[in-house]
């Protein structure tokens, strides 16, 4: 990039300490020299293309002996979103009965137990055969729930016991508050309560029958007269990730738990007290299937689903009650909003050399002392082009990240993929940040070259710092704990603005920025960066006082 800059106007000495006149003269630099402007629409571009070629690389295909061959949208099963909209699982086998009115129901669990696939190539089968493994998965979950209806994605509350988790109150797919902790065994039981007034399910818990405290209190909407009650068991999909050198494989099968529940009370108007056993949404043992349609019911319940005997109840189940989450545990094949932004990673790359030269082009060229001669007050000077190029990378990559976001979202659709949906605000702030995080980066840029003063110097720490974090994560070339403390620590972390999906506490996430999961929050991650600019800029302040022109 060329960097002949048009050369200074005249001012008076009052108008030399304004501001605003030297803001003026930074944009004029900024707009003159063809070479940044053109470093700007190139961000622009690569950042729209890249995301669009990401966006429309998969292409899902299915098809049957005998039938024509489908793709896209024409190959997804029915797909269940939950009240607040997400796209969520919803497959857990269910003991259950009517509840009309106000009610309760009461259980002790005695024994959880589980198993999965034993992953070594074969097929998993139930019944803890050859290809099964004895162990539960940190989410397996069974307890109690009141549901809405039987339909996937309706409204429920629930209180159970997890895999390694405690127990657990968790509500519409995305509410979670953890109760007792602990695993549950004959010598020591977990006794559950869940009642229901109103729209209000409150969930209790308790080691002895006796002493009970209140573990949530949740409303759930539009709650009908009637609900089923029950219980339930459920255990998501085992997998392993096995990091490598440019990627990650993972590896996984299907999992079931075992609920043992005794002391059963029920209290208000069951409809005739009897327990019905449905796999809703498939969640029966392993191997059980049936029809599904949109109601997400199954045949009938094979015999090792729901027995009892004696007061004693055991009811196993397959599945999960979730958001669902990107990943190598997604049933689904998902894809994010910020999918299509996986171009402004490229972008950032051509703002930051573009900021870095808009100061070290003027010690190159012999044009500062000019500069700090018609506005003698250096941090002006500095202030002036941090706006300038701060401003021109957000209006860029604003611009392209709308363009991206727009196009690439459909076109993700009519490739078969499932795009998770997010709330309009949370789409804003994707696109909004992704534009503020190309701003904050150009600001930092522009600070090393205040300090460093040559172009190469700056530009290759602006990229290292920024830059070379994500890579070395996302190519796995660190285990994953170091990886997610670079992502936590430099100035990478600021991507994290762009997640969309939550980390959900009750959902084993993979920390992997390659599929927009960062171990911070969204603004966590962006203060990370904004922190690591403002200290640039001090160190940039400070040193421009000091040093010769």
């Amino acid at each position: 990039m060329t960097a002949t800059q048009a050369p200074p106007r005249a001012v008076g000495p009052a108008e030399r300490d304004s501001f605003a006149s030297t803001l003026r003269a930074e944009w004029t630099k900024f707009r003159t020299v063809r070479g940044w402007v053109i470093g700007m629409i190139v961000a622009a571009i690569l950042t729209v293309l890249v995301g669009l070629f990401a966006a429309g690389g998969v292409n899902i295909g299915c098809g049957s002996a005998g039938a024509p061959a489908r793709s896209g949208k024409a190959c997804l099963p029915y797909i269940p979103h939950g009240p607040g909209g997400e796209v969520v699982t919803d497959s857990f086998n269910f003991a259950h009965q009517p509840l009309t009115g106000n009610g309760s129901i009461t259980v002790r669990m005695t024994s959880f137990r589980g198993e999965h696939a034993n992953i070594n190539g074969r097929p998993a089968q139930a019944g803890n055969g050859p290809n099964m493994a004895p162990g539960l998965m940190p989410w397996s979950k069974a307890g109690i729930i009141i549901k809405q209806n039987l339909h996937q994605g309706s409204a429920y509350a629930a209180i159970m016991v997890t895999g390694s988790n405690g127990v657990r109150m968790q509500d519409n797919y995305t509410g979670d508050t953890a109760g007792l902790p602990g695993n549950v065994s004959a010598a020591s039981p977990r006794w559950l309560r869940l009642t229901r007034s109103g729209n209000t399910i409150t969930g209790y818990d308790s080691a002895d029958g006796t002493h009970w405290t209140e573990v949530g209190a949740v409303r759930l909407a539009g709650l009908p007269a009637t609900v089923q009650m029950g219980m339930f068991a459920t255990s998501p999909n085992y997998f392993v990730t096995s990091p490598s050198f440019g990627g990650a494989s993972s590896q996984g099968g299907p999992s079931q738990a075992t609920g043992v529940f005794d002391h059963i009370t029920v209290s208000g108007n069951p409809a005739g007290g009897t327990w019905s056993d449905t796999p809703v949404g498939g969640g029966g043992p392993l191997g059980q299937t049936g029809p599904a349609g949109p109601a997400g019911l199954h045949g009938a319940s094979g015999p090792a689903g729901f027995t009892h005997a004696d007061g004693t109840y055991t009811l196993t189940g397959s599945g999960d009650i979730a958001p669902v989450v990107p990943g190598p545990g997604s049933s689904l094949p998902t894809a994010t909003i910020e999918q299509s932004l996986a171009g402004a990673f490229i972008g950032l790359i051509a703002i930051v050399v573009v900021a870095a030269m808009f100061f070290t082009a003027e010690y190159r060229r012999g044009l500062i002392r000019t500069t700090l001669t018609a506005a003698p007050r250096r941090g002006q000077v500095l202030a002036a082009k941090s706006l300038v190029a701060g401003g021109a990378a957000f209006v860029t990559g604003l611009v392209a990240a709308t363009v991206a976001v727009g196009v690439g979202v459909p076109l993700e659709t009519s490739k078969g993929q499932v795009v998770l949906p997010v709330p309009a605000l949370t789409e804003i702030r994707v696109v909004v940040g992704t534009a503020a995080l190309l701003a904050v980066a150009a600001v930092f840029a522009v600070a090393l070259g205040a300090v460093l003063r040559r172009s190469a110097a700056a530009i290759t720490l602006a990229v290292v710092t920024v830059v070379l974090p994500f890579l070395l994560t996302a190519l796995h070339v660190f285990p994953p704990g170091v990886g997610a403390w670079l992502m936590r620590l430099t100035p990478a972390a600021g991507l994290a603005i762009e997640q969309s999906i939550p980390n959900y506490p009750q959902v084993t996430n993979v920390i992997e920025p390659a599929r927009g999961a960062y171990p911070l929050p969204p603004f966590a991650g962006f203060a990370v960066l904004c922190a690591w600019a403002a200290a640039a800029l001090a160190l940039a302040f400070i040193l421009l006082r000091r040093r010769d022109a």
